[in-house]
Parts: C-alpha cells; structure tokens; sequence
C-alpha cells in the first residue's frame, strides 16, 4: 500500500513503523567516471588552448587548477579508505606501490 503525505491527517496511525512510503529514497544516478575524466580531460585541454590564445593573465587560473586537482585526489583517496579499500588497491591503478601511495595521501586531511 502507497501512501503520499499530504498534510497531517495523512500521516500513519501511531505506533506504526511505516517510514518508508513517507521518505521515499531518491533513484540512485548512475556516474560513468571513465566517461566523467574524459570530459574533464578535454575542458582542461580546451582552457589551454584558450590561454595560448594569449590570455597570460589566466594562467595564473590554470596553475590554481593544479592544486584544486591534487585536493579532488586527496579526497577520493580518503573517501576509498573510509569504504575499505586498501593502499595496495589504491596504488595498483596508479602503478606505484603501496608505500608511495600512502606517503603521497596516508597524512592528516587537509
């Protein structure tokens, strides 16, 4: 049974568990993250280019780049720690070993 809420006089009767109908869940959305890095990749190539164009003054906006990247890396490798996965899984995909991962990302958050 589907219940929407709609005012009090909707709301189940006491002493009842039913949450669920109330609070539904959205749909999870799907992320193609190979798909997701290659946009990325071809926006950071593209604001290249526009910088070669001859807008030395954004530059300095492209170098600022590189520490926003290394902050997004910083965090996916806490966030895969924080979900179980290892420093030998994080380092396999990157072909460095599991020590150089973790002196590279092992230290306190930023």
């Amino acid at each position: 049974m589907q219940r929407t809420y709609t005012g009090p006089s909707a709301m189940p009767e006491a002493g009842t568990t039913d949450k669920t109908t109330l609070t539904p869940e959205p749909p999870r959305r799907v992320v193609e993250n190979d798909e997701y890095a290659a946009f990325a990749r071809r926006v950071i190539r593209a604001y290249g280019r526009r910088i070669a164009t001859g807008d030395v003054e954004a530059l300095a906006d492209a170098v600022a780049l590189v520490a926003e990247l290394d902050s997004a890396i910083a965090h996916a490798v806490t966030g895969l720690r924080s979900q179980g996965y290892s420093w030998a899984d994080i380092a396999r995909p990157l072909n460095v070993t599991r020590q150089a991962a973790q002196q590279r990302w092992g230290g306190e958050p930023k």
